[in-house]
């Protein structure tokens, strides 16, 4: 199951035991404190801690730029402006840390944003549990033809069915290899450090993950997007729905700005210029790339 009975039972006795606080607080993200969402077959995500919300944005901005915010007449179009400008420091101004239970496999994909602080459960020092993630079949697909780190068609029944078989059949055995390893009935066990390398990328590890919301936003714009691996996308398009009550002017402005909305180089901003004022541009007259001219008319409705 994804929460322990012992990870219940602590979160129950925290949100049973509110503390008074002078510190700023989002009612928003008050809501979320404490609760586990389910992600995958056995996952979760949940917030331990915050610090900060939009109006702790606002008011780093207008310490760091003084008379240059002036303009501004409210927070929300100051942090639009923030946003559409690229500002980055005010946001860091906010921080979550979240309790997340994830596939190893997922986890590698996860650490390569180095920019945030974790600690990860020890299977060094601790045993991990019998849990594995096992797709869905609609989840199993071929191989992408046109795509090397992506997924195609999906697989007939009768092959995902074969798949899950080969998962579960897979997973099971190294698990009951892995405790056989370490058990100590009358022999000598193998150190954990040692019998955790025979366990499979798909069983579940947890880890602490502390971000500040500048970083938090570029992780949620690589892995929310569409084109993300669907197992790491799931636990984005949930920590969204989060910050969305954390900080809303702010993740409105994110989506607006950063998932919907697209950078132009210079040369595509020149064809946008040529296009408007009636010439008609072609992949060849574009001066761009085959894969850049795909991708400019993905952006602008043309694809």
């Amino acid at each position: 199951m994804p929460i322990s009975s012992e990870q219940q039972a602590e979160i129950d006795a925290l949100r049973a035991n509110p503390q008074q606080t002078l510190r700023t607080v989002s009612a928003g993200m008050e809501a979320h404190l404490y609760h586990a969402y389910d992600v995958l077959d056995h996952g979760f995500i949940r917030v331990v801690d915050y610090m900060g919300d939009d109006a702790a944005i606002c008011q780093a901005a207008r310490v760091s730029y003084g008379k240059g915010t002036k303009s501004v007449q409210n927070d929300e179009g100051l942090i639009r402006y923030l946003m559409r400008h690229w500002h980055s420091t005010p946001f860091e101004m906010c921080e979550v840390k979240l309790h997340v239970k994830l596939p190893v496999f997922v986890a590698r994909q996860w650490i390569r944003h180095r920019t945030a602080n974790v600690n990860e459960y020890s299977a060094r020092y601790s045993i991990l549990d019998r849990e594995f993630y096992i797709p869905d079949p609609s989840q199993l697909a071929a191989q992408s033809v046109i795509n090397n780190q992506g997924r195609g068609a999906a697989l007939t029944d009768a092959e995902a069915a074969r798949v899950l078989d080969i998962l579960k059949g897979d997973a099971a055995r190294s698990y009951d290899h892995y405790e056989e390893m370490i058990s100590d009935d009358g022999k000598q066990g193998l150190a954990r450090e040692l019998a955790r390398m025979n366990l499979p990328a798909n069983i579940y590890t947890q880890w602490y993950w502390k971000v500040d919301l500048h970083n938090l936003f570029h992780f949620l714009r690589l892995r929310a997007d569409a084109h993300a691996q669907y197992e790491i996308r799931v636990y984005a398009d949930a920590i969204c729905k989060v910050v969305a009550d954390w900080v809303p002017a702010a993740y409105a402005a994110f989506e607006d700005y950063r998932m919907g909305g697209a950078t132009l180089s210079s040369t595509a901003l020149d064809c946008v210029r040529r296009m408007l004022n009636g010439d008609i541009v072609t992949q060849e007259s574009s001066g761009m790339s085959k894969g850049e001219w795909r991708e400019f008319q993905a952006a602008i409705g043309k694809d």
